[in-house]
């Protein structure tokens, strides 16, 4: 079984592709930086007691022809994509009317965009096969509003529309196409997204104590081995995905009133 992982040189798909390894999966990450991904892929051969298989490549997940290449390489190297993980995702909390249009939009291109360019480059292979696994890392930010939070929220709801269209195009080929949503997860991205962090956004989403990358990952895998369209992690997360839009006029009130407007 060959596992590709875009994001993969830290946070939830560097664990991903750890899972994997220990499964004796070959296991392919993709990322822009490659002094991270040295590090992460020494960490997958320590971490499976140097039985692991594992190959790199460097990518912008934004540039198509680039996450093109780096998939063919990763092919190259262990054969066709069975499962793709596409994880790389970034965010930069800001209010809309002083952040950088660049700024915004570089959320949209690697989080929404990138994700289209990781699948365009497996799918056509899969469908010919007629077997694959696909699963998307969305966010729980896909369901509701955050304030210093458009770029982020948007571009991980448009994942959900993407993933639950291409899911019903791939079904009949024997692809399945998965979607998750994990809340705050203990990585170096969120540490520094925290620093950023508006007491407003803070007042909404709560301090919740940041999930182990480990588990989100384990919960992950057992998502893509279910074969489940979703994958939420919380019960509070299924419900905000189930009744979110009944209970958001709710929380816009109350969230008025705890600003004293």
């Amino acid at each position: 079984m060959h596992v590709v992982v875009t994001g993969g040189s830290s946070g939830i798909g560097l664990e991903v592709a750890k899972v994997y390894a220990l499964r004796g999966a070959s296991v392919s990450l993709i990322a822009r930086n490659l002094d991270r991904l040295e590090k992460a892929c020494s960490e997958i051969e320590k971490s499976a007691g140097g039985r692991a298989k594992v190959f790199f490549a460097t990518a912008d997940a934004a540039v198509c022809t680039e996450m093109s290449s780096a998939i063919m390489a990763c092919e190259a190297a262990h054969g066709p994509c069975d499962i793709l993980v596409a994880s790389a995702g970034v965010v930069e909390p800001g209010w809309f009317h002083e952040q950088a249009p660049d700024l915004f939009e570089s959320q949209w291109q690697t989080n929404f965009v990138g994700v289209v360019n990781a699948v365009r480059a497996v799918y056509a292979g899969m469908r010919s096969r007629g077997a694959g696994r696909i699963m998307i890392v969305s966010s729980a930010a896909a369901f509701i509003g955050i304030p210093a939070y458009a770029a982020y929220c948007s571009s991980k709801s448009a994942l959900v529309g993407f993933a639950d269209s291409l899911r019903l195009e791939a079904m009949p080929k024997g692809v399945t196409v998965g979607v998750c949503f994990p809340p705050d997860t203990d990585t170096p991205q969120l540490s520094r997204e925290l620093e950023s962090r508006p007491k407003e956004a803070e007042l909404l989403m709560g301090r919740i104590k940041p999930r182990r990358a480990q588990e989100i990952a384990e919960r992950l895998v057992s998502g893509i081995d279910r074969r489940s369209a979703h994958v939420y992690f919380t019960a509070s997360i299924s419900a905000l995905a189930l009744f979110g839009a009944l209970a958001r006029p709710f929380v816009e009130i109350w969230y008025r009133l705890k600003l004293g407007r």
